[in-house]
């Protein structure tokens, strides 16, 4: 039986985790879990998968939490330190890493020093420091297994074929809610008609990032990291169905394609269980059902947070952190209504252009730049 944590288990990707192990009791335990500060929902988690340890990044929800649990026989570990005792003290198998944001960089680097394969959620922390954990990981014998359903459908096309006949990948984006909006209406655009993703189910920063399509653009960084790629090898195509997941040609022409239902269980669970597949209680796909599969190219000036994702991932350095920083600080704002959406990949240029890249960076080197970023961006968005 794998023994499983879970960082983030409050949130979207945690939350199918845990319905995933609920499916397969006999394969995995959820041993030890993590959220920010939703203690009324860790609460019910623990009620019902009984962890050995749990930890609340917040420390003041941690306080209160400590209350609800006491003499239950659950070890707490508070704040982001707890998160990395956690990490460390606790006998973990697998972990699923579901953290958003920069914040789960640390914990990431934590994990892998303890030799713990990670099934990997977060987009964020390897287009921050990507080649830095990819050799951290080689050095430690670990694997980071995909949990994006894009990368997870690479990474399954790919499986034992010889990367040198790799020729290209494309990866599949569904356009978000505004694929058919005119760019002329995008100043009216609001909040609510943002958090409407067409096809998932996700977190609210993520679905941000889906309708500016950043969010596709951190994924080719993404890509470029776990599967060690230069930026001309990944395309961006626009699937409105979200059907096909991505693709990979080789030089002879071969593309493969990995086909399933838009549901996260499902590469989450191929995480967990690799190399072995499991039922999911998932059908296949019924192609007289579906009649058309269609694709189209990205639209970069109405999006041009693709064109900015793809000059960090050509730049590379010390750049990329700073998309992802002025992009986190950007979305925070207009999710708590300090910033009008038109106006994230503007602000997000700005800081860009502000930056003096730095080639092949230290990790000291990327947390600098990321600080600088979001002083940048919030000094930026107070001036408007």
């Amino acid at each position: 039986m794998k023994r499983i944590a879970i960082l983030g288990s409050t949130g979207s990707i945690g939350s199918s985790t845990l319905k995933v192990i609920r499916r397969h009791p006999d394969r995995f335990k959820a041993v030890a879990l993590a959220a920010n500060s939703n203690i009324d929902e860790l609460l019910l988690q623990v009620k019902e998968f009984s962890p050995e340890s749990v930890c609340v990044i917040d420390e003041k929800a941690a306080a209160r939490f400590a209350l609800r649990i006491k003499n239950k026989g659950i070890k707490l570990y508070p704040g982001k330190q707890g998160l990395k005792e956690l990490i460390s003290c606790t006998g973990i198998d697998r972990m699923v890493l579901a953290i958003t944001g920069s914040s789960a960089l640390e914990p990431l680097l934590t994990a892998i020093e303890r030799k713990i394969d990670v099934a990997l959620a977060n987009k964020e922390a390897l287009v921050m420091a990507g080649s830095i954990i990819m050799g951290k990981a080689r050095r430690h014998n670990v694997r980071i297994l995909p949990i994006d359903s894009e990368q997870s459908a690479i990474w399954q096309c790919l499986a034992k074929e010889d990367k040198r006949a790799l020729k290209r990948i494309y990866l599949t984006a569904s356009g978000g809610p505004f694929r058919k909006t005119s760019r002329s209406l995008f100043k009216k655009i609001e909040l609510k008609q943002v958090l409407k993703h067409p096809r998932w189910n996700m977190g609210r920063k993520i679905t941000v990032d889906s309708a500016t399509l950043m969010n596709k653009g951190f994924e080719l960084l993404e890509a470029m990291a776990l599967f060690d790629l230069s930026s001309d090898k990944v395309s961006i195509l626009i699937h409105p169905e979200a059907i096909c997941h991505s693709m990979v040609e080789f030089n002879d022409g071969v593309v493969m394609a990995q086909l399933s239902a838009t549901d996260m269980r499902i590469p989450i669970q191929y995480a967990l269980t690799f190399p072995d597949r499991l039922e999911s209680g998932f059908s296949g796909i019924d192609f007289c059902a579906l009649k058309s599969l269609n694709f189209e190219k990205p639209d970069f000036k109405k999006f041009p947070c693709l064109g900015l994702s793809l000059k960090a991932a050509r730049m590379l350095g010390t750049m990329p952190a700073v998309l992802n920083a002025a992009n986190e600080i950007a979305v925070n704002e207009f999710l708590a209504g300090n910033l009008r959406f038109f106006l994230i990949p503007d602000i997000v240029r700005t800081v860009m252009n502000r930056h003096k890249n730095i080639i092949n960076p230290s990790l000291a080197q990327i947390l600098a730049a990321d600080a600088w970023a979001k002083q940048q961006t919030a000094a930026v968005i107070g001036k408007l």
